[in-house]
C-alpha cells in the first residue's frame, strides 16, 4: 500500500515540486496550504487521480485549523510516514530599519509556528507507528544571516533548524528522524516579496524547486536506518 505523506506550501515553489515528486512516484500526499485554488492546480500538474491526493486548505498559523486539518487527512488517507514543511513567507520591507512587529510575528508564525503545530499534530501517530521522517526545508539564512534575508527571516530559520535538532535528539528513539534542508537562492514566487525583485538572468542562475524536491525525496527514502540530519544545496 503506499504511504501517506503531508505537505505544507504546496500550493507554489519547493512545496509543489515536492508534493508532485511524490504523487508521482506513487505516495498519497495531503496537499496543504492556504490557497484551495493553488493547491488543485498542484494536483492537477502531477497527472495522477484523485484518489492519490487530498486538497487540505489551512492556515497552520492557526493551531487548531492545523490540528483539524490533521484529523481530516488521518481520516481520508491513513496513518502519515511522512510530513515535509515547505512553507514559508519573508516581507519586502526587512531590514531592521523597516520591519514591523506584526510583519514580525507573521514571518515566526508562518515559517518556525506553523511546522511546530504541524510536528505536534503528526507526531503521536508517527510514535504509535515507532517510524516516521519529517523533512524541514530551511534556508541557508538558517546557517549564516545576511542583510539579504532580513532578521524576521533569518531568525525564524534558525528556530527550525534548531527544530530539526531537537527532533532527532527526542524521537530517534521512537523511530522518528528528522532533516533540515538549508537551500540557497530557488527560484520561487517568493523572490517577488524582495525589496528588489532578482532579475530573470539571476534567476535562471539559482535552484530550481524539483532540484530541492529532489534532496527531500532523498532524505525520505533513505534506508529507515539511515538519517540525513542536514543538507546544505547551493547553486554552483
Amino acid at each position: 500500500m503506499a504511504e501517506t505523506a503531508v505537505v505544507t506550501g504546496a500550493g507554489s515553489g519547493v512545496g509543489r515540486a515536492v508534493a508532485v515528486a511524490l504523487l508521482r512516484q506513487g505516495w498519497r500526499v495531503a496537499l496543504v496550504g492556504r490557497r484551495e485554488a493553488a493547491l488543485r492546480e498542484t494536483a492537477a500538474l502531477s497527472g495522477t487521480s484523485a484518489e492519490a491526493w487530498l486538497v487540505a486548505p489551512c492556515d497552520i498559523r492557526d493551531e487548531s485549523a492545523v490540528n483539524a486539518m490533521a484529523e481530516t487527512v488521518l481520516a481520508s488517507l491513513g496513518a502519515v510516514a511522512a510530513l515535509v514543511n515547505a512553507a514559508g513567507t519573508n516581507t519586502p520591507a526587512r531590514s531592521f530599519a523597516a520591519l514591523s512587529g506584526d510583519d514580525y510575528r507573521r514571518l515566526i508564525e508562518t515559517n518556525l509556528n506553523g511546522a511546530f503545530y504541524c510536528l505536534q499534530a503528526f507526531l503521536p501517530g508517527m510514535r504509535q507507528r515507532g517510524e516516521g521522517t519529517i523533512v524541514n526545508v530551511v534556508s541557508d539564512a538558517g546557517k549564516l544571516a545576511s542583510a539579504k534575508a532580513g532578521p524576521a527571516y533569518a531568525a525564524s530559520k534558525f528556530g527550525l533548524a534548531g527544530l530539526t535538532q531537537a527532533l532527532n535528539a527526542e524521537e530517534r528513539s521512537n523511530g522518528i528522524r528528522a532533516c533540515a534542508i538549508f537551500p540557497g537562492d530557488i527560484d520561487t514566487p517568493l523572490l517577488d516579496l524582495r525589496p528588489v525583485p532578482p532579475s530573470g538572468e539571476a534567476r535562471a542562475l539559482m535552484l530550481k524547486p524539483e532540484e530541492v524536491a529532489a534532496c527531500v525525496l532523498l532524505a525520505l527514502t533513505l534506508p529507515a536506518h539511515a538519517v540525513l540530519e542536514e543538507l546544505v544545496i547551493r547553486p554552483r
